[in-house]
């Protein structure tokens, strides 16, 4: 009907539908009008059916309902995905997910329901998704601790952004850091760790007050608090999310400890977490929007057989609020 209307024929109706740059203006514009005028879509279905695509993407997260819906991270990466998704013909699903029974999500994401996936928050004992990888178009928020030699991801500077943080607590004169450091089977608490070790190995100190959370703030606090229950002095702390330092700052508070004056702190991530403290947390930005972005432009990309690096990585910056 689109293409009688117009007076051109049905192929040239497809190619203006699927913005081929090979139709003349003048014909384009015919159908353009022609369309407008019956008030026709295209039929998804059918169009999968002759392209072998779905037109949709999913997000794949190996967490908690809980943590997903309090954790502000999570809120940031999906606005970052859904607003470049929203420029494009590809729609979004998600799936809370976990390795404890990870068939159902292997069963649907390689079941010609969507055309790729996207997955963060990943540990390293997530095997299933570098298995996934080899037959459908995954990207990875931060390096996959398995399966990397051949996987697409997008990360941010963790080891720099940490390093940073700690040469900034020695700038301030501190040099009995502690850290509270992230979990050590997903990329981010390693990186956090490794960059805080190594700014206090090039300075000479001392780098054995280590504790690990989470990234909650239940963590933070319990972190903190076998810390302080070590008995050695303390006179800065870099922590590893600013969730976690939420709870670092209450057990400080608990032992009279001033911040930033007998503990400067530094945290990572500012979020939400880092302006509502008091004093407001000294942190590393972390760009979670933009990262999601580009996750998924580099999956659509993927998708649609486009070169892309395998590789992205999104650099830090310090933000000095009261607490260094």
């Amino acid at each position: 009907m689109v293409a009688a209307l117009a007076g051109v024929s049905r192929a040239t109706v497809s190619r203006v539908v699927n913005n081929s740059p090979s139709v003349d203006p003048q014909r384009a514009r015919a159908v353009r009008d022609a369309i407008a005028a019956l008030n026709y879509v295209p039929n998804r279905a059918a169009r999968s059916l002759a392209s072998r695509r779905t037109q949709a993407v999913t997000l794949v997260l190996p967490e908690s309902t809980s943590k997903v819906f309090t954790d502000p991270y999570f809120a940031s990466v999906i606005e970052g995905i859904a607003g470049y998704l929203a420029e494009t013909e590809y729609t979004l699903t998600m799936i809370l997910s976990s390795e404890s029974s990870p068939e159902k999500t292997r069963r649907y994401l390689l079941g010609g329901n969507v055309d790729g996936a996207l997955v963060v928050s990943h540990h390293s004992g997530d095997n299933s998704w570098a298995r996934v990888s080899g037959s459908l178009p995954v990207v990875f928020a931060g390096r996959p601790l398995v399966g990397e030699a051949g996987s697409h991801y997008v990360e941010v500077e963790n080891e720099s952004g940490a390093a940073a943080a700690t040469d900034l607590l020695l700038s301030r004169g501190r040099r009995n850091i502690a850290t509270i450091a992230g979990p050590q089977d997903m990329p981010a608490g390693i990186d956090r760790l490794t960059g805080w070790r190594r700014t206090l190995a090039g300075a000479g100190l001392d780098s054995s007050r280590v504790e690990f959370g989470d990234f909650t703030p239940a963590s933070g606090a319990a972190a903190m608090r076998r810390l302080l229950a070590r008995g050695a002095p303390i006179d800065g702390l870099f922590v590893a999310s600013a969730q976690m330092a939420a709870g670092a700052y209450s057990i400080l508070a608990s032992h009279s400890l001033r911040i930033p004056g007998d503990v400067a702190v530094v945290g990572f991530d500012d979020d939400e977490f880092a302006a509502a403290l008091t004093p407001a947390l000294t942190t590393v930005h972390h760009p979670v929007t933009g990262m999601g972005a580009r996750m998924a432009e580099k999956l659509v990309a993927l998708i649609e057989g486009r070169p892309v690096e395998r590789v992205t990585r999104l650099g830090t910056s310090l933000v000095l609020r009261g607490s260094a």
